[in-house]
């Protein structure tokens, strides 16, 4: 008699999100060089998916050579040929799969976080340089954000302005904890105060 196979399904494979399905998804909107899409990713991807020209070229390369994407050389007096780069349809379908796992990751690796969970072991001068100079990152990045959709790569589209709305959301909270509670870090009465309340 034939017994029915009840051995569990295998899982589907988790596909994760990395440089190539982002500058497939870039390409989307248009052609464009590795130098657009390095503007792309500090204008619009820096808060949540940074990404260089160390990854970003050889991303493109990659492509290229799967067929996911092609390119033209431009010639360019006095400079080496500029290359602009456009998704193949076998790039879209390979971008619609990239983009179709249902429970995308959602990590941050701060080492501002890092930095500060150490403060004891820091002088207040510093950790008030530390603190400074991450409340005047957060002020350009809102600057950058204000500009948006204006930036060189962005159309606007719905997915764009929600992410482009969550990053303002989250930095003007960051900066308002920051602001009202860095004497956490610098006021020894304080201190003892959380220690205090941390340890009941």
């Amino acid at each position: 008699m034939h017994r029915p196979d009840i051995r569990p399904a295998m899982p589907a494979e988790r596909i994760s999100m990395d440089v190539k399905t982002v500058c497939l998804g870039m390409l989307t909107d248009g052609p464009a060089s590795g130098y657009d899409m390095k503007k792309c990713f500090e204008s619009s991807f820096g808060h949540f998916f940074p990404a260089g020209y160390g990854s970003i070229y050889p991303a493109l390369a990659a492509l290229a050579r799967s067929g996911l994407v092609e390119f033209e050389k431009i010639l360019q007096e006095g400079k080496p040929d500029r290359k602009v780069y456009s998704i193949t349809e076998k790039g879209r379908e390979e971008l619609i799969r990239g983009l179709s796992n249902s429970d995308p990751s959602h990590k941050i690796r701060s080492e501002f976080l890092a930095t500060l969970w150490f403060a004891h072991l820091m002088s207040e001068e510093h950790i008030n340089t530390v603190i400074d100079g991450k409340l005047e990152e957060i002020e350009k990045f809102l600057h950058v954000i204000d500009q948006f959709p204006d930036c060189e790569c962005d159309s606007a589209q719905k997915g764009a302005l929600f992410v482009a709305g969550f990053g303002k959301h989250m930095a003007s909270e960051f900066r308002k904890y920051i602001h009202n509670n860095r004497d956490m870090l610098t006021d020894e009465d304080e201190e003892q105060a959380v220690l205090a309340a941390v340890a009941q």
